[in-house]
């Protein structure tokens, strides 16, 4: 049986067997997704949140990242792993498209907290948990997410409350047990894309698996076999999903190392048109160009393609509005997903410049982009791996200029420095205050 044999992958598995590759690369998603959490914990999706969650909670029990403030670990793992997304800058496993770190940390920062327990066992439970998300996530891609479903909320539930259970330490029966109550859980609908609801969806994953796992560990029953059963979450949710890929190569093949960090604050389909229209920018001033032709997987105009966005939000997934800002202003980091910016007209003027065209042929990751100047002239440029992929990964030094830059509107630069410190030795620390001191 796939979800007791889970199960017992799970207790088996050791930070102590797991590869140093593998820590280093969950130190450095803990990392990203510190500072996109602490960016993003302004924003009036997070004000909403607030506002609602004080209403029905009055305990004190774990801290809301980035603001002077904290809840109950329920409403704390929801609005932490919200704010987490609302960037639409955290981590990405390209091989689903899924945001792994989402759902877990936010219930590995909740939980630590709550109990004191020590990083070892938090960096162990981070690890397990997104491998256990992504396997999940291997196993029904693409047919789960091409129906509508956002593949990092409805498996993500699961990365959730396995920490969770790591961490409140359930024995084997329990953890199988409220893998089901998590997978009865899963939600989340791609329909909600450019909304506030789709940075909702990893927050209400992560808070629906840390409450399976708190019922669970109370004596809360559930079925044991919620992977592979007939009206199960894989037959249910995938009639063509693949229930091998959950264990083979368990402990050999980690798919966390196939995790990647966003140089861009939108949708990673959009990326590698970003490299091609800054490429193009740098020999090529705005007023010289006729428009700009780009050929792309046809993914991308499925995800992205809002013509005429109206917030930043929306903008996110608009290949006109991505385009359009890198090539105007060399980046495309959360300022050039702001209202003003979206709105701005010089901007709005630019997008009927851009020209996307599907190609069956293009994978998603490449981009075909031909530039036509005002004389006609034609530019060419060809992406075949964008920023932030496995084959040009975002570095140490990339990563930690990220974090700072979304932090340094909430934390002077002494702290940010320290955290960063902190989280790269996340192993070694006794406890996840040494963290959140310096929040």
């Amino acid at each position: 049986m796939i979800t007791k044999q889970l199960a017992t992958n799970i207790f088996n598995t050791t930070l102590e067997s797991m590869p140093q590759s593998v820590v280093l690369h969950a130190k450095k998603s803990l990392l990203n997704w510190l500072g996109v959490t602490i960016g993003g914990i302004n924003h009036e999706t997070i004000n909403i949140l607030l506002e609602t969650t004080e209403e029905l909670t009055n305990s004190d029990q774990a801290t809301i990242l980035g603001r002077n403030k904290k809840m109950d670990i329920l409403s704390a793992t929801l609005i932490n792993g919200t704010s987490s997304h609302i960037f639409d800058y955290d981590d990405t496993h390209l091989d689903t498209i899924h945001h792994p770190s989402g759902p877990v940390a936010p219930v590995v920062f909740a939980l630590g907290e709550k109990f004191g327990t020590d990083c070892q066992t938090l960096l162990r439970a981070f690890i397990l948990g997104c491998e256990v998300e992504l396997r999940i996530s291997k196993a029904i891609y693409p047919s789960h997410y091409q129906n509508g479903f956002h593949i990092t909320s409805s498996t993500g539930v699961f990365g959730a409350m396995t920490a969770a259970g790591i961490i409140m330490e359930v024995n084997e029966e329990k953890m199988a047990m409220g893998l089901g109550l998590a997978g009865t859980q899963a939600f989340g609908l791609r329909e909600m894309f450019g909304t506030m609801t789709k940075s909702f969806h990893p927050g209400k994953a992560a808070q629906n698996g840390l409450l399976a796992a708190l019922l669970v560990k109370n004596g809360f029953t559930s079925s044991d076999q919620v992977l592979e059963a007939k009206r199960g979450f894989l037959n249910v949710y995938n009639s063509n999903s693949q229930p091998e890929k959950i264990l083979e190569n368990w402990g050999e093949d980690w798919q966390l190392e196939k995790n990647s960090f966003k140089p861009y604050a939108c949708g990673i389909v959009l990326h590698p048109s970003i490299d091609a229209c800054i490429k193009l920018s740098n020999v090529i001033t705005p007023n010289e160009v006729k428009e700009i032709q780009l050929t792309v997987h046809p993914y991308v105009l499925e995800l992205t393609g809002k013509k005429f966005p109206a917030t930043g939000l929306e903008a996110k997934f608009s290949i006109y509005h991505a385009s359009a800002i890198s090539f105007l202003e060399q980046d495309a980091s959360e300022e050039q997903f702001s209202d003003n910016k979206v709105q701005n007209p010089e901007v709005v003027a630019f997008r009927k410049k851009i020209k996307p065209f599907v190609n069956d042929s293009m994978d998603k990751e490449k981009v075909s982009a031909n530039l036509i100047k005002q004389d006609g002239t034609e530019y060419d440029i060809y992406v075949e791996h964008a920023t932030g992929s496995l084959e040009k990964p975002m570095t140490q030094e990339n990563i930690n200029r990220k974090f700072t830059n979304l932090c340094k509107d909430n934390l002077p630069e002494r702290r940010i420095k320290l955290l960063i410190d902190r989280m790269m030795e996340f192993e070694n620390l006794a406890s996840i205050q040494e963290v959140l001191k310096y929040i």
